[in-house]
Order: structure tokens, then sequence, then C-alpha cells
């Protein structure tokens, strides 16, 4: 889904503008993410492509109030937001709800955002922590992150109706962990304990499959002589931490079998550079996503390593003013499982308290794309097909 090229600035108030790009991968940025397996992805930032912008001028000098203003300026970053797999699975709740109506349920968040979720469970989507809480017959959604085998089981003995908006990046995982399981290799997964990808992804071979979550936790691996070892990362994980992980592995076991790309997804590693790159220009960064967001809790991870404070927050009525004694810069960004209208909110939210300089950083557009599922694009073809 290309974007507009930055233009010149020019004023223009917020709530008719974009805020800058807060969009998806670019298919270069998407290989780059995943790069050769001798490197974690994004050993480098993404080169600037030219600040994009959706039908707006980008520069989003903007005049609030005229009481003193509570920071002088915000600066957003670029990416943020949506990534293709979050757009592909919150749109496929949506057309269900439309091709099927209410209710169509969701096993587990769809995504982990708040507000995606309530926004969906309004429009009639019914979420569910198991397929065996689902009336025999109905249709069920499995989410972003993936299910274990089990639960395909599961659903089909209860004959329902399965539509998969599992990530594609997620299921490149899923099939070469089956595939090392099958050919005789122990798996590492490198990943969050409890994490519902995490929890799929061991599925595939919970007889083959060791979880680590950090390099000491390598360090405490054994394996009978002769055994054949490959490792696996979860998508949403710190660049940094899993380069750390990798490094261990490779150390201890210098055999160990490596995906030829890497897992973590090119949105994961995008946002967390584009906070890197905004660093030395804020004081404070605010990550909007929720609590149970990998992502959204990576890139508060990767702030603070930086030396910079960070809060994550749902949106705007989470802030804390007292964070803002002596800020001038703000950074915003948020999860890719984040809305763009939680940023505008945010943006709203400063101008509510005097006059701020709103101005997004610069860095790369993202245009990667999934489609649909399949077996939901069959039955909406067949829908048009009939009304025809």
């Amino acid at each position: 889904m290309g974007l507009s090229a930055y233009s010149a600035p020019e004023s223009r108030a917020i709530a008719s503008l974009e805020l800058g790009d807060a969009h998806r991968g670019a298919r270069f940025l998407a290989i780059a993410a995943m790069s050769d397996h001798g490197k974690p992805a994004a050993d480098d930032p993404p080169k600037a492509a030219g600040f994009a912008v959706s039908g707006a001028s980008p520069d989003l000098h903007t005049t609030g109030a005229t009481m003193p203003p509570v920071v002088r300026k915000l600066l957003l970053a670029s990416p943020r937001g949506y990534c293709a797999g979050v757009e592909r699975a919150v749109e496929t709740v949506e057309r269900a709800l439309e091709l099927y109506g209410s209710p169509v349920y969701v096993r587990k968040q769809i995504v982990h955002n708040l507000h995606v979720v309530r926004e969906l469970e309004e429009r009639g989507a019914v979420f569910v922590d198991e397929e065996t809480e689902v009336p025999e017959g109905h249709t069920v959604v499995f989410s972003a992150h993936g299910v274990a085998p089990s639960v395909r089981k599961g659903a089909e003995l209860r004959q329902l109706r399965t539509i998969d908006a599992t990530c594609p990046l997620v299921t490149k995982v899923h099939v070469q962990a089956r595939r090392y399981a099958a050919d005789g290799y122990t798996v590492i997964l490198v990943g969050h304990a409890g994490h519902e990808e995490v929890v799929g992804t061991m599925g595939e071979a919970p007889d083959s499959i060791v979880l680590v979550e950090s390099s000491d936790d390598v360090e405490q691996l054994a394996f009978p002589p002769g055994t054949k070892l490959a490792y696996v990362t979860q998508t949403t994980l710190s660049v940094d931490e899993t380069s750390e992980v990798i490094t261990a592995l490779r150390r201890r076991f210098p055999d160990i079998y490596a995906p030829r790309k890497e897992d973590i997804c090119y949105a994961t590693s995008n946002r967390q550079w584009a906070v890197k790159e905004m660093l030395p220009e804020i004081d404070l960064l605010l990550v909007i996503g929720s609590r149970n967001s990998s992502n959204s809790n990576r890139l508060v991870e990767v702030a603070r390593g930086g030396g910079v404070p960070a809060h994550l927050i749902d949106d705007e009525s989470e802030i804390d003013e007292a964070w803002l004694d002596g800020v001038e810069v703000v950074g915003i960004t948020s999860g890719a499982s984040a809305p763009e209208k939680l940023v505008r909110r945010t943006c709203a939210w400063f101008e509510e308290r005097g006059e701020v300089e709103i101005v997004p950083h610069r860095l790369v557009t993202e245009d990667v794309e999934f489609r649909l599922p399949v077996e939901l694009r069959r039955e909406l073809e067949l829908a048009a097909a009939q009304a025809s």
C-alpha cells in the first residue's frame, strides 16, 4: 500500500491530519528485517526512504490554547502502529461479522489491544479463552498469534467453522519448528513463557521444543551427545536481547541449525529502530499499547535501555502529568496492534493543555500486505457471486 512522498511543511489543524506515516513495512524492509541467519534482524537501522504521509502535509505545527504548554514539542515515530498481520486479523473479524452476522467467536484476543477488542465486541464479536466455549457449529476465528494443532483438532471435533487469522510470519515459525522436529532436531524456541505465540509454537512438537527466555537460560541447557539442535524465535522480541541469546546459543552449540531468515518480524524490528533513531532528540517516550502487547513492551525497554524515560499507556487517559516535569520534547510511538486514532487522541491531549509543535520523525514507509485467510476469501467470493 503505497504512501505519498514527503512534502514541504504547511500549517494544518490536527483534526485534519494523518500525523505522518503511522503504518506498515516496505517490502524491502520486510526482507531486511529477516536477514541472513548469521545475524539477527535489523543489525543496522533501515535507511530513510523519505517521510511519507497519507493525503496530508507532514508538517504538523499546530496552534492550541494560549495557556503555557506542558511540553514544547511532540515527535512522532515512523513507522508506528498497525502492522500487516494485525491489519489482516482485525479485518478478518470485521468481514466475518459482515458475512455471517453476530455472533462471530474469536479465540483469545484477536490482537493484543484493549481498544480493538472492545470495538469488535460492540460490533458482535465474542471473545473466548478456548474453542471448547464456542457452541457447536458456529464460526470461530483464531487470533493473529497462532494456535497449537490441538486447538484445530478441538475445533474440528465441535464442527466449528474456523477462520485462521494467524499472522503469516507466525505461521512461518510454526512450519519451521514442525519441520525441524520432524527431521529429528531438538528445537530451542527463544521467547516469553506464556505468550500465546509461544504456546502455539510449542504445541507443534511439544516433546521436541525447549523454551529459553534469556542467555542465562542458555547456560542451563544440557543435551545428550549427538543431539541435533535448531532454534526459532518468537516474532515480537527485542532485537538486541534476542541477538544476545542467539550469540550465547552459537557459543555453546556451534553446530546449532539456524533459520535461513531471522524470525523477528519486519514490523517489530522497524518500530524498535524508529525509537532508537528518536532517542537523542526526546526527553520522554510514550508508547501507546496494551499491557499484554509484547512488541509494545519491547519499545519501552528500547527507550529505557537508551537512557530515556518511557511509559506504556493504553490511551491518553493514562498520562501522568508528573512525567512531564522538566520535559520539553516528548516522543510518541505505538505498538503494532494499536490503532492510529489513539495517537491522534494523545496529541489532542497535549494540544488541550497549550500550544505544542507536533512533528513527524523521519524514517521509512511500510507497504507490506497480507491477503485475508483463504477460507474467508472463498466465502466472500461465493457471497458476491450469489448477490450478482
